[in-house]
């Protein structure tokens, strides 16, 4: 349940075998095809395709699709298509990739790329007044666009109006804009969008905010993989790493905890819920470091967890929840079969699932009964009872939301940061196999059951709200802070000053 961002999928085509896959033509014929395809499988199939989005809106949204489709067309063109429409059903789970074929050659490829990364937000009010700052420039030596400087324009857009044509789209649950700001934000993804929508450029005019807030403009180049030789002396000198080394090394830094055993703090990261990080044995160990270290300030960052096993998630709920828990309050498919199975994959043990494990109630909907009668009982050895801050963001998304849910409202819990990028009421978040259209192979992926989580909060299309917002700002991001990690720390700082002053009071009677 790993959320891909979407956008990832269209690449910018650089040179060599990579160009050639992509000016690879499809006939209008082959792309109408694959289209018709992928919106009959959404429409048998996909149990949320009106959940946030009317039937009648997702049709005129399918329909101009198709008018898209004048001619021939390229992967990269299609899928800016298909992207457009698929992002309007605002589910976060659905999402379009390229073809496998397409994904070989242009992973070796040298690209070249817009070279600034953006960290993008916007007011609480979700009204469009849009900062953009600078987080990383490929042109290390630039003395100019370092990091933090304002973006005003690029090529004479705004950066207003390249967000609102930028998350058009990128998919989110609901009507979610921090996942949108966040997905944007992610180190090479602005590169990326904007590449797409419009088009790979020799030369950028980029309008910032110098020191003194007067607005001036520079234009830079194209950033060159191929020309840069402190890159390319830097990346021959890397040792190349053995296999488990790789994996060591993955795991290291997919989950993390450190204990301050002088204010017994700890800070835990997990940057998964994936099943391939031994996350079990890695709970089981950590709580067993917290209650040896005395530890009762807990900080969980799952700002950077994308989900993965529900297993793995519920794990971790189970060492610092008060009371039995469910996962939610429905889980369900509207179809067992498709017409379109033999482009789904894993579609044979799918069915069996749905078959053999959900009961079809009277609307027609195959429930998975276990998880929305089940409940889930805190563990009893090592478990956490001290006080926990959990940090989120618009990259926590599908079984984050879960876990964060079971215990957000607990006394001993609070929630810092900024919305969560998944949505609080529900999600897709269960089987989610590949589509592979025929005639392209442009993959996008099917979400096959709905799941409520918690049915009695507003369906308003948002994510969870923290308790304690923590907002990026311009000065944090130029002096490489961690605003959300010091939020935290400092409510931690404010708890013990006044656990010392009770102790003090008490102990003076």
């Amino acid at each position: 349940m790993y959320l891909s961002i979407i956008l990832l999928a269209l690449e910018s085509c650089g040179v060599s075998k990579s160009s050639v896959a992509a000016t690879k033509k499809y006939s209008r014929e082959q792309l109408l095809r694959d289209y018709a395809i992928y919106e009959s499988a959404l429409e048998e199939s996909h149990p949320g395709l009106y959940w946030y989005t009317s039937k009648d809106s997702m049709h005129a949204y399918f329909n101009w699709g198709r008018e898209q489709i004048r001619d021939s067309a390229t992967e990269p063109e299609f899928r800016k298509i298909l992207t457009y429409v698929t992002a309007q059903i605002n589910c976060g789970h659905t999402t379009v990739r390229s073809s496998k074929a397409f994904a070989r050659v242009n992973d070796t490829a040298r690209i070249r790329v817009f070279p600034l990364s953006l960290k993008i937000w916007g007011n609480e009010d979700y009204q469009n007044n849009i900062t953009a700052v600078i987080t990383t420039n490929l042109f290390r030596r630039d003395s100019i666009l370092k990091r933090g400087t304002i973006i005003r324009s690029i090529d004479g857009l705004s950066i207003n109006c390249l967000f609102d044509t930028m998350s058009r789209y990128v998919s989110s649950d609901g009507y979610n804009r921090t996942h949108k700001f966040q997905s944007i934000s992610n180190t090479g993804t602005f590169g990326r969008i904007y590449t797409t929508l419009f088009g790979l450029k020799d030369k950028y005019t980029i309008g910032y905010a110098d020191s003194t807030g007067v607005v001036k403009q520079i234009t830079i180049p194209v950033y060159d993989p191929a020309k840069d030789t402190v890159l390319r002396r830097a990346v021959s000198q890397l040792r190349k790493l053995t296999k488990k080394e790789q994996k060591n090394r993955r795991l290291e830094s997919t989950r993390i905890l450190k204990i301050d055993t002088v204010s017994n703090t700890a800070y835990m990261e997990l940057q998964s819920f994936g099943r391939d990080y031994k996350l079990r044995p890695f709970f089981r160990q950590s709580f067993h470091n917290l209650q040896k270290h005395h530890v009762d300030h807990l900080i969980i960052d799952v700002r950077s967890n994308g989900g993965g096993s529900v297993g793995n998630s519920t794990v971790l709920s189970k060492y610092l929840v008060q009371r039995p828990f469910k996962i939610g309050d429905s889980l369900y498919a509207i179809d067992k079969r498709s017409h379109y199975g033999k482009y789904i994959q894993n579609n044979f043990f799918n069915k069996l699932f749905i078959a053999f494990l959900t009961r079809r109630n009277k609307r027609g909907e195959y429930h998975f009964g276990y998880f929305e009668r089940h409940y889930f009982k805190p563990k009893k050895h090592n478990h956490f009872d001290g006080k926990t801050y959990i940090l989120t963001g618009g990259n926590s998304f599908s079984a984050t939301i879960l876990f964060t849910s079971s215990i957000m409202h607990q006394d001993n819990v609070t929630v810092v940061g900024e919305e969560t990028g998944g949505g609080a009421y529900g999600n897709t978040a269960w089987l989610i196999p590949d589509f592979t259209l025929p005639e392209t192979g442009v993959r996008f992926r099917l979400p096959l059951f709905r799941l409520v989580i918690d049915k009695n909060i507003p369906k308003n299309g948002r994510g969870v709200i923290p308790e304690v917002a923590s907002l990026p700002s311009q000065q944090a991001i130029a002096a490489g802070r961690d605003f959300k990690l010091d939020t935290a720390l400092e409510l931690i700082k404010k708890d013990k000053e006044q656990q010392s002053l009770k102790e003090s009071k008490v102990s003076n009677h």
